[in-house]
């Protein structure tokens, strides 16, 4: 009992002193900055809150930044560049603050990772902290100290091509994932040259964008708002985000860039954010378009006055806040709140201290550890979605394979959206991946088929067909082309391009069986091709290592463990579509009538009056957490420590989890709840807590959770979050859909 006391006194005072001393750090930064700002002119002080593009000649600049008129550059990653521009702030402008060098480095800087949503596939914290690193480590190493990422956008609509950007549609996972990614950029401390600031985006509500359409319109009212948009945003800040974006969208007829409920009221005064918000590219000129300025001087003043610190690229902070401030439509306390956010982040990042590149002697882009970490991503990001008769994976039996598809071999393509520095001479691909592997093993007969994802070009049809009959399996490597998702990437119609499924139509006529890979950014309506195929493997845009991971996971050298972020439909129709949806009065039942069984002359009333689709029914194609395995899993004896809880009480809900296959595998155990009544309805579930467990074959474990009534709390009508008394159910199972159910009861 001495020792853990002394213990238990020791880690307290180590405690403290960290503390003490952090706290003593965060004052002599902000003596630091009191003693700029008493020095800055007015201009100085407006042009710490202007970033501009750089088009990488220094000359253009020069006169700029020795006037103290340029506060960050993006896109420009030349470090000898980045460090001469570097050196005419610090030697030749009049008090030496560095500039901010920022890029979007999205997935990865060189080494690219799989897109966002294909990392959330992966359910693991670890792998998408390990992205974050990796990308940070790379991108340094040229300059780049501030990255706009991570996306906590949550969406239900993949017809959004940002969607690819984003962490799925669920809040929860969204916000622990997001708060991984922010601790991966940033590392364990700021100042290390290998750091760089996140920046959470896009503040707020850009995934709810009407239709699905980029840069459209929000109607979002305050309790979705705060239950379902905000949370992942207040979880980057609690784990220390360094920055934060406006979004391009108006939300309830306020556009981001000017909104100060948005940047003052939540961001600042109810999360005491410490860092400072940067506008989208030309967001704050934008606002003029929107109809909510008149004009440029409007707009600048409105987005100042709304909370926004930094302007990206419009110039229009540069052009009249002076004016604003002498005429007193802006005061100089919201301009020196302004460049204090700003100094505090430059300041953290030991940008005044340490503001030159340093060149590695050994560059650690590419290396082989950040592509073994790239490799594990693509590994557990892909979705097993079918597997009849046990096709995968691939054993000896197998001699001849065809691979076909315009996706097999395309390096660009499986890189996916905003990958700026992205090197396709270094994508390794499926089929080359597999031709070395296998290349002396089996007979590999490769027919690209079509050129592209959107060709329509059904002239190789016959050789693919050809190649079919000659195999013992067919491998389809088929989905959308990096360019058809991402920013301005949305689709209406989110079927296969082209005439990809005609073409699965036609090697099916073969008879052999057939495996699809699909490689996308989003979740695409493939019932069709699903009931075409023996098996699916669902592998997003995987990048740079996408080849060698799914080469493992065909030949079962690896195990696949992903499960989806978001809700496949079977339909675009059916958008939007989300498990934790709310119900209606007239839920739908099983014994639901589709509209191929409707007799001709059917009355009305036969039919029955409940929420669903004729043609599509009211269950997904896939729910959000689904993901097969090679082995099966078990789930039984559900335990819950308690079925009467207090407030401020706490359960433990339990049970068994069992690997009954062959395969030595990893499933993602998922705890769901559901609030039966609530003074506002509730969702049908909601996702409250998941686990990787790794087992071997007939091992089992227990799985527990622990959930506090604090987890059970809700925003009411009156916009407080509240835990009320009332009846629980809650799950543990693979998905949203399936698993072990029990109840318990809050009391007051």
């Amino acid at each position: 009992m001495k020792t853990k006391s002394l213990i238990a006194i020791g880690t307290f005072s180590f405690l403290m002193f960290g503390c003490a001393h952090q706290m003593d750090q965060d004052a002599k930064v902000e003596e630091r900055i009191d003693a700029l700002l008493k020095q800055m002119t007015l201009e100085e002080k407006i042009g710490q809150m202007y970033q501009l593009h750089s088009n990488g000649n220094v000359a253009d600049y020069k006169e700029l930044i020795k006037a103290g008129k340029i506060g960050s550059f993006l896109n420009e990653i030349n470090p000898t560049t980045i460090n001469e521009l570097q050196r005419i702030a610090m030697e030749e402008s009049r008090l030496k603050i560095p500039i901010l060098f920022a890029r979007d480095v999205i997935h990865g800087f060189k080494t690219i990772f799989p897109i966002p949503l294909g990392q959330a596939a992966t359910w693991n914290p670890l792998i998408v902290e390990e992205g974050g690193r990796v990308a940070a480590v790379e991108a340094t190493e040229v300059g780049i100290r501030w990255t706009f990422a991570p996306m906590l956008d949550v969406t239900r609509d993949p017809r959004w091509g940002r969607i690819a950007e984003s962490l799925g549609e669920d809040p929860y996972l969204a916000s622990v994932l997001g708060a991984a990614m922010v601790k991966g950029f940033q590392g364990d401390d700021l100042s290390e040259p290998t750091s760089m600031a996140a920046c959470m985006k896009h503040y707020a509500g850009y995934g709810f964008v009407e239709g699905g359409r980029d840069y459209n319109t929000t109607i979002i009212p305050e309790v979705v708002l705060r239950e379902v948009v905000l949370p992942p945003f207040k979880a980057a800040v609690d784990a220390g985000v360094a920055t934060a974006m406006s979004s391009f969208n108006e939300i309830n007829g306020v556009p981001s860039t000017g909104n100060s409920f948005l940047l003052k009221k939540v961001l600042r005064d109810e999360w005491n954010f410490k860092g400072f918000v940067v506008s989208d590219w030309a967001s704050v000129a934008e606002m003029i378009v929107h109809g909510y300025c008149a004009d440029e001087k409007e707009a600048a003043m409105k987005a100042v006055n709304a909370g926004l610190d930094m302007e990206m690229v419009s110039p229009l902070f540069s052009k009249h806040l002076d004016s604003l401030v002498k005429e007193g439509k802006v005061s100089i306390k919201t301009i020196d709140e302004a460049v204090r956010n700003i100094l505090r982040v430059k300041f953290k990042l030991g940008l005044f201290d340490n503001p030159y590149v340093k060149i590695p002697q050994t560059s650690k882009i590419y290396a082989d550890s950040h592509l073994a970490a790239a490799k594990e991503a693509a590994i557990q990001s892909a979705v097993l979605l079918k597997n009849e008769n046990h096709v995968l994976p691939l054993t000896e039996k197998v001699k001849t394979i065809a691979i076909i598809g315009p996706l097999a071999d395309a390096p660009s393509d499986q890189l996916g959206t905003w990958v700026l520095d992205g090197d396709k001479n270094y994508t390794q691909t499926p089929l080359k991946a597999i031709q070395a592997e296998y290349g002396k093993k089996l007979n590999i007969i490769y027919e690209q088929t079509l050129g592209y994802s959107r060709d329509i070009n059904t002239t190789n049809f016959g050789k693919a067909v050809a190649a079919a009959r000659r195999a013992d399996v067919v491998l389809m490597f088929l989905g959308e082309e990096s360019i058809l998702s991402g920013e301005a990437r949305c689709r209406a119609d989110i079927n296969l391009p082209g005439v990809q499924s005609q073409l699965v139509e036609e090697v099916k006529k073969a008879g052999k069986p057939i495996v699809l890979i699909i490689m996308a950014g989003r979740p695409l309506t493939i019932e069709k091709e699903v009931n075409l195929s023996d098996a699916v493997l669902y592998a997003w845009h995987p990048g740079t290592m996408g080849g060698p991971a799914i080469a493992d996971l065909l030949f079962g050298k690896a195990v696949p463990s992903g499960k989806l972020p978001v809700t496949f439909p079977k339909t675009v129709g059916q958008i939007p579509i989300y498990y934790n949806h709310k119900n209606t009065g007239r839920p739908p039942h099983e014994n639901l009538q589709l509209i191929g069984s409707i007799p001709p002359g059917a009355k009305q009333l036969t039919m029955g009056y409940v929420s669903y689709y004729l043609d599509a029914g009211a269950e997904p194609l896939f729910p959000f957490g689904y993901g097969l395995s090679y082995t099966t899993f078990e789930y039984s004896n559900l335990q819950l420590s308690k079925t009467d809880l207090k407030k401020k009480d706490e359960i433990t809900i339990s049970c068994q989890l069992k690997n009954t296959g062959k395969y030595e595998a990893d499933e993602i155990v998922q705890l769901y709840i559901r609030d039966r009544v609530g003074s506002l309805t509730r969702p049908v579930k909601e996702l409250k807590g998941f686990q990787r467990i790794h087992l071997k074959p007939q091992e089992s474990k227990t799985v527990s959770f622990t959930l506090k009534t604090d987890d059970l709390a809700f925003w009411n009508a009156e916009l407080k979050k509240v835990v009320e008394p009332g009846d629980f159910d809650v799950w543990i199972g693979p998905n949203s859909k399936d698993g072990l159910k029990g109840s318990f009861r809050v009391t007051e």
